[in-house]
């Protein structure tokens, strides 16, 4: 394997690896709210509906959207001017907002269902020993939570581990940078360098399996 490719995977790991760990952070809240929150009821249908935009929104027209955002006309480019970081467009930075964005429904949804199958006598068993909801929160619910947690992690972190149409879009294809295995494959086909792309696709292949396969197993020893 060249190192180029070796980078490329690198990278697509450090991106994947990032954005999982944003998406768990932020969706916690989000997906609690919208599974159990009892306030703005009439907003979490629209929001449902923001969050799961992007499984059926095309790549490139959330890249191209998120393009002309990140660029230095758009508002978060001007944004980014002001505070003096630059535009985010072909960086890693761009990179990861747009992962973020692209695969949030999938850490998202398994938290919000995890969340919903907690049901009411948990919450309101932590609440006659007398836990606030914080409490109640970090030692009964996310506990219970954990399997959703554990599916969001893996769905999100093989998500954006091949991701291509919004990464080509915001990032390009600068080497070492924003080169993703995705764009790498594309990359060795488009030079008729089969072989090369034989290994990194089917390595993406047995990963992609080998994880949901995991996943699954695990999901049905809990439930036997």
């Amino acid at each position: 394997m060249d190192a180029a490719s070796l980078a490329a995977i690198g990278l697509s790991i450090e991106l994947a690896a990032a954005t999982t760990a944003i998406l768990l952070v932020f969706c916690t809240p989000l997906a609690w709210w919208l599974a159990r929150g009892r306030v703005g009821g009439w907003l979490r249908t629209p929001v449902r509906a923001l969050v799961a935009l992007p499984l059926v929104l095309p790549p490139s027209v959330l890249g191209f959207y998120l393009l002309v955002a990140l660029g230095p006309h758009g508002p978060l480019g001007a944004l980014t001017q002001w505070l003096g970081w630059g535009t985010l467009a072909f960086t890693f930075w761009g990179l990861l907002l747009g992962s973020v964005i692209y695969s949030l429904p999938f850490v998202a949804q398994p938290l919000v269902s995890a969340f919903e199958a907690i049901g009411e006598p948990p919450m309101e068993a932590a609440a006659t020993l007398r836990a606030g909801p914080l409490d109640a929160f970090w030692h009964v619910a996310l506990p219970l939570a954990r399997p959703g947690y554990l599916a969001g992690a893996v769905m999100g972190f093989a998500h954006t581990l091949g991701e291509f149409g919004v990464v080509l879009m915001i990032g390009g294809n600068i080497p070492g940078q924003t080169r993703t295995i995705a764009v790498q494959i594309y990359d060795h086909v488009e030079a008729l360098e089969y072989g090369a792309a034989h290994w990194l696709a089917g390595g993406m292949l047995v990963f992609a399996f080998s994880a949901l396969a995991a996943l699954h197993g695990m999901q049905a020893r809990r439930a036997a």
